[in-house]
């Protein structure tokens, strides 16, 4: 099983310093990817730009978009964008997309929730044409740059439940899910939907899985760290839940940690899990490292 580590875009803190240091700490460490999502009302850095400094800043690992939420963007300008990060990535990019579920962001940038799940679909058939190297338009020659990986980047499915994971599997490579603290039926519910789909739809392989959680470490007193992070990330939902998700997320620990990837390793079912940090603290950061390198 591969660990990824998601850039801490969405802690309080970020900086210039706080991208150099985690893109070389990552790099350098025993992580297969670096990542991080997006969101508009809501104090984080902009995705796009921050993965294209990631991908120019780092030599070893891929780069995850996870995830792009795709009816909110241009579909050429988002494919010019994501043909530009492959090239500067030299390769190493995965693009992660979804359709998002925030009606605040998507009123924050001016686009429709209306028929988004039909509009996704849509949009990667079109920005796979563009990647193709067919015109973008009738009158215009072919979108630049060119990818590099043969028909773009590999796709991942922000999907949840059985309508999107099926329209999915028309597309993607796999899912990216995400588990606040790893839970193993959470997981086990979410790959068994996936496999059945992609099994549905002749696949010759089943879905790559991936999932994200929440953790903490490294840090003074990382559980109300993590709690905290947690709480502001899901404050958009009401503070009820937002509560109940801090008193949820448990990762604030080595221990809590290294037995989550153990038990999620042991399991078989998750290809690749991405820690996303509720912490800027490059300590945090070295801490996971530590975690992660015992294991490989």
């Amino acid at each position: 099983m591969d660990v990824g580590l998601a850039l801490p875009t969405m802690a309080d803190g970020w900086s210039r310093q706080t991208l150099l240091d985690w893109c070389r700490i990552t790099d350098e460490g025993p992580f297969s990817s670096i990542s991080c999502g997006e969101r508009i009302t809501f104090h984080n850095v902009e995705m796009i730009s921050t993965l294209s400094a990631a991908a120019a800043l780092t030599e070893r690992v891929r780069v995850m978009v996870n995830l792009a939420i795709s009816p909110w963007h241009s579909t050429m300008l988002l494919a010019k964008q994501i043909a530009t990060m492959d090239m500067i990535s030299n390769g190493r990019l995965d693009l992660g997309l979804g359709v998002g579920g925030r009606e605040q962001d998507y009123r924050g940038v001016g686009a429709s929730m209306t028929a988004r799940h039909q509009r996704l679909d849509d949009q990667v058939a079109e920005m796979r044409r563009l990647w193709s190297g067919q015109p973008a338009l009738p009158d215009a020659p072919p979108l630049g740059p060119s990818v590099v990986q043969p028909g773009g980047p590999p796709l991942y499915a922000g999907a949840l439940g059985p309508k999107a994971t099926a329209r999915a599997a028309a597309w993607a490579t796999g899912i990216s899910g995400f588990s606040l603290s790893l839970d193993s039926g959470e997981m086990a519910n979410a790959v068994t939907l996936a496999r059945s789909v992609w099994a549905d739809h002749d696949h010759p392989s089943p879905p790559r899985f991936v999932v994200a959680c929440f953790a903490a470490l490294g840090v003074p007193d990382a559980p109300a760290v993590l709690g905290e992070f947690t709480r502001q990330y899901m404050a958009i939902f009401g503070e009820d839940w937002a509560d109940a998700m801090a008193q949820a997320a448990t990762l604030s620990g080595p221990e809590p940690l290294a037995v989550a990837l153990d038990a999620t390793a042991a399991s078989g079912m998750i290809d690749e899990v991405i820690i996303v940090p509720g912490t800027v603290d490059p300590g945090c950061a070295r801490e996971i490292a530590a975690v992660v390198s015992d294991r490989c």
